[in-house]
């Protein structure tokens, strides 16, 4: 029999019904020997991971690349806007394109995307060069997701093949955290170069195996249309722009007047390219479904959990920061969070229930709550060991609702049809991406306005008349009689450290502060979602009755 791994779309296999590809754009399912699908399974863990790493590297190591560039933290935060512009719009583009041009070409592009990313970089060639890497990178992150989904799920048998689909998106979500953990080691003798190497060399063994083991043919069929070439530029430029406006606001902060200005004009791109949508006879997006009522809350609760959980990229890191921790003493911390990721990312497989998704979903509200309101007590001698819980919890929950998520949104858009998938893949990464740089934004905006709060609490209370401050004075003057002996210059050098910790202690309070609104958002969510999960329960109403219907209905049709 021809392998039909490695037979093109006019080889000499034909597949049989079963094993024919559920839609154009998807490799076909056939029936592989044993040791094909472990080879399957282990290349989509690798691509997985590399898919993580693309961003996880980069935010674990974006203070070291502003030190090594000279960047201000403008620049920096253009680094990362560069990123996530082309990572939150081109799933859309990468799936008409394979629908268009096949799996094959897909996978190329994919991988030529990811060489030239990572090969940009050894050049060292500055800022510029790093700001155009950072944007293939994300387009290279955006098509391996899909890629390792695509060889998890020829790995998985034929009836649990969503398993891998699901894996593909908790293990690009573990890679943040183990970023994190290992980047210390890259990094031991101080030159980043080492990094840009190591993500060439991850490079180079993913298009190895791809290229050893090739995805099964699919089917093509005609999907851009002239109009794809107006709005989805419009699309991509209106995100980049509100994608700027997330990022750069919390650094040169949001009366700055040019921020006003990008964010009319992302809204104004955006609703052009809704509104073209809406009145196209064949449009890209289905702006109608996406501005249903159950696709609405669908993109609202992932947007939620998304800035729920960015308490973790800026609430604990930066934490650890204030109170002095630097990364080569965090490496265990971050393996802890890796490790309750991918048990987040394992057990929502394990424990998916298609007729009950919200479970999963309020199991994920009510740890977050209570992970945010453990750490409400943190203070200056707060170490790593201190929130490996509450920590580990949230990096559970951040994955654990992804896969009931995932499921719900899968099952909404192929009830309705094949074509409704690419408005349900913009729809979740949109809301996946915005959300998180929303999340921080917003929380970065409180905690900045809540230690400004507490400084003035300080402020009336800490004065040298106080005979207490000016006794603490007196003894961190008196500790330096060794090294200075000017006593004027004791003093103000002694009044000055008060008062950098006095912002210490300003800062941590601000992020106990913080973790005090996620906790409470997250238990308002969990109430809200809970009183009508128990609505429905009571009622015997499956929120997805209708769809697992049509869906049945549909597979019952094909075969």
């Amino acid at each position: 029999m021809a392998d039909p791994a490695a037979s093109g779309a006019g080889g000499a296999y034909v597949f049989k019904p079963h094993e024919r590809p559920f839609m154009p754009g998807s490799p076909a399912s056939p029936d592989h020997p044993a040791p094909r699908k472990f080879g399957y399974l282990l290349i989509g863990l690798y691509l997985a991971i590399i898919a993580g790493f693309q961003n996880g590297l980069l935010i674990a190591n974006l203070t070291v690349l502003q030190g090594h560039l000279d960047l201000t933290p403008v620049d920096t935060g253009w680094v990362t806007v560069a990123y996530n512009m082309t990572n939150a719009c081109m799933s859309i583009l990468l799936y008409k394109s394979r629908q268009q041009f096949g799996i094959q070409r897909f996978v190329r592009v994919i991988m030529i995307a990811l060489l030239l990313a990572n090969f940009l970089q050894l050049f060292d060639a500055g800022y510029r060069m790093e700001l155009v890497a950072r944007g293939v990178s994300g387009i290279a992150a955006s098509g391996l997701t899909t890629l390792a989904a695509f060889y998890l799920m020829q790995g998985f048998p034929q009836e649990k093949r969503i398993a891998g689909f699901l894996l593909a998106i908790g293990l690009a979500q573990v890679a943040v955290p183990l970023a994190r953990a290992i980047s210390p080691l890259l990094l031991a003798d101080g030159d980043v170069y080492n990094l840009f190497v190591f993500q060439f060399a991850l490079s180079l063994v993913a298009v190895g195996l791809v290229n050893i083991l090739h995805l099964p043919p699919g089917e093509t069929i005609r999907s851009f249309e002239k109009l794809d070439l107006l709005t989805f530029p419009m699309l991509a430029v209106g995100v980049g722009l509100l994608c700027a406006f997330l990022v750069q606001g919390r650094i040169v902060w949001w009366t700055t007047p040019w921020l006003g200005a990008a964010l009319a004009v992302s809204v104004l791109l955006i609703g052009s390219a809704f509104l073209i949508e809406h009145n196209r006879a064949n449009p890209m997006l289905q702006t109608r479904w996406m501005g249903s009522r159950d696709l609405v809350k669908f993109a609202l609760t992932g947007a939620l959990v998304r800035v729920l959980t960015s308490e973790q990229n800026f609430g604990s890191t930066g934490l650890l920061s204030t109170i002095g921790l630097v990364s080569d003493q965090l490496v265990r911390y971050y393996a802890v969070l890796s490790a309750a990721t991918l048990a987040g990312a394992l057990l929502a497989i394990l424990t998916l229930n298609p007729a009950d998704l919200r479970r999963q979903t309020l199991v994920s509200l009510a740890v977050i709550a209570l992970g945010a309101f453990l750490d409400t007590h943190s203070g200056l001698r707060t170490g790593p060991v201190n929130l490996y819980f509450s920590q580990a919890a949230i990096a559970f929950a951040a994955v654990y609702f992804m896969g009931p998520m995932l499921m719900e949104g899968l099952l909404r858009a192929l009830s309705k049809g094949p074509s409704y998938l690419v408005s349900f893949v913009g729809v979740f990464s949109l809301s996946q991406t915005l959300g998180g740089l929303a999340g921080v934004a917003a929380l970065s905006a409180f905690h900045t306005l809540r230690t400004k709060a507490h400084l003035i609490t300080f402020a009336n209370s800490i004065s040298p008349a106080d005979p207490d401050v000016a006794q603490g004075i007196g003894r961190i003057a008196a500790a330096q009689a060794g090294t200075m002996t000017d006593p004027a210059l004791r003093s103000a050098v002694a009044g000055a450290q008060v008062v950098r910790e006095a912002i210490r202690e300003a800062a941590i309070l601000a992020y106990n502060d913080v973790f005090f609104v996620i906790g409470s958002l997250a238990a308002l969510a969990f109430v809200l979602m809970f009183a009508r999960w128990i609505h429905d329960r009571r009622r015997g109403h499956n929120p997805l009755a209708a769809e697992l219907a049509a869906l049945q209905k549909m597979r019952a049709g094909n075969q």
